[in-house]
C-alpha cells in the first residue's frame, strides 16, 4: 500500500483509535475485536515496551488492519516502528528529523502541529494532514476552523478530548481529515481483555461517524400544476409550508421536495444525509451497496452528493453531506 492509499484508508475510516497495549499477546485479539466493530485502522502508541512486537504481530497476522505507530518522538523509534511493519507514523509534535526521514522514505507521517509556525513547517515538507493535539486544550473545532482560513489546503486529525458524544461534530467539519481517540479501546479495556466491549464501542463510533439520517423525500409529479397541488395537499393535511421553487421543484416544508416533472427514481428519490461522504461511500462499498459514480455532484471542487446505483422500493436514493 503506497502513501496515498494509506492516507485514503485513514480518511475513509474517519477514526484512528489510539491503543496502548502492554503485552504482545493481546495484539491479534485486539485487532480482531476492532475489525469486528467495523474499524480497520489503529495507532499503536510507543508508550510500552511491547509496542514494536504488537505492531509486528498486527501487521503480519491481521492484513485487513492498517497499523500505524503513535507517540513517536525520536528517529530511532520511527525507524523501529517501520521495521516492525508500521504503515504510518503519528507524532505528538513536529520533529523535523523524523518528518524528513519519513518524507524521504515515502512513509506517511502525521506530525502534531497546533500553531501557524508548525503548520507552515509541515507544509514546507509537503504535508497536507497534521495532528491537532491536545485538541481539547488548544481550542478544538473553533481553533481548527480559524487555522483553516490561512491554511485552506491543510486538514487536521484532532486527538484528545474526543468521545462518542462529540466525534460527529468533528467529522462533519470540512477541515477534519479523521479523528483520533482512545475511548473505543481504552488502556483499561485492553489490559482487562474486554474485547466484546471494544467491538461494541467501535461499532457505535462508526455509526456515529456515519450519522445516517433521512434528509428529505422527493416526489415525482406530472408537471408544475401537479407539483403545486401535491404541496397544497400536504399543507391542508399537516400545515406544511408551501415553498414554490424557481427551478425544477416545489417544496412542502424543507423535508418534502416535489419535482415539477418526472425525476430520478420510479416514484421519486430519498436523500440520506451523512456526517462524511468519504466514510459513507467506503462503508457502503464494504456492505456491497453499489454507487452510481457518474451521478456525483461536485460544487466548488467538493463532492456534495452521489446516488446509489439501484433503487429501493421504487425510489432512487442519494447520499448528501450534512
Amino acid at each position: 500500500m503506497n502513501k496515498a492509499e494509506v492516507m485514503e484508508k485513514i480518511e475513509q475510516s474517519g477514526i484512528i483509535p489510539v491503543a496502548v497495549v502492554d503485552k504482545a499477546e493481546k495484539a491479534i485479539p485486539l485487532a480482531n475485536a476492532m475489525l469486528a466493530g467495523g474499524v480497520d485502522v489503529v495507532e499503536v502508541t510507543f508508550r510500552t515496551e511491547a509496542a514494536p512486537d504488537v505492531i509486528k504481530q498486527m501487521s503480519t497476522s491481521c492484513k485487513k488492519m492498517l497499523v500505524g505507530a503513535g507517540t513517536v518522538i525520536s528517529l530511532e523509534q520511527c525507524k523501529k516502528a517501520v521495521e516492525c511493519g508500521a504503515q504510518f507514523i503519528v507524532s505528538p509534535g513536529f520533529n523535523k528529523e523524523v518528518v524528513k526521514w519519513c518524507v524521504d522514505n515515502e512513509v506517511p507521517i502525521v506530525p502534531g502541529c497546533v500553531t501557524p509556525t508548525e503548520i507552515t513547517e509541515a507544509m514546507e515538507m509537503g504535508l497536507k494532514v497534521v495532528k491537532f493535539f491536545p485538541c481539547n486544550l488548544y481550542g478544538g473545532v473553533t481553533a481548527m476552523k480559524a487555522l483553516s482560513g490561512p491554511f485552506p489546503c491543510v486538514r487536521f486529525i484532532p486527538t484528545s478530548g474526543i468521545n462518542a458524544d462529540t466525534i460527529a461534530d468533528f467529522i462533519k467539519s470540512p477541515y477534519v481529515f479523521a479523528a483520533g481517540g482512545s475511548w473505543v479501546c481504552s488502556k483499561n479495556d485492553i489490559a482487562n481483555e474486554n474485547y466484546e466491549k471494544i467491538t461494541a464501542l467501535c461499532a457505535d463510533a462508526k455509526k456515529r461517524i456515519l450519522g445516517f439520517e433521512i434528509g428529505h423525500i422527493g416526489i415525482n409529479s406530472t408537471g408544475a400544476d401537479d407539483a403545486k397541488n401535491i404541496c397544497m395537499d400536504f399543507n391542508k393535511a399537516f400545515d406544511f409550508e408551501y415553498m414554490p421553487g424557481t427551478g425544477s421543484s416545489d417544496f412542502a416544508s424543507k423535508g418534502i421536495e416535489v419535482k415539477k416533472r418526472s425525476g430520478r427514481g420510479e416514484h421519486g428519490h430519498i436523500a440520506v444525509t451523512t456526517n462524511s461522504l468519504v466514510v459513507a461511500m467506503a462503508e457502503l462499498k464494504k456492505r456491497g451497496v453499489e454507487l452510481d459514480e457518474s451521478s456525483k455532484v461536485i460544487k466548488n471542487g467538493k463532492l456534495i452528493a452521489v446516488f446509489l446505483k439501484n433503487q429501493i422500493g421504487g425510489f432512487a436514493v442519494h447520499l448528501m453531506a450534512k
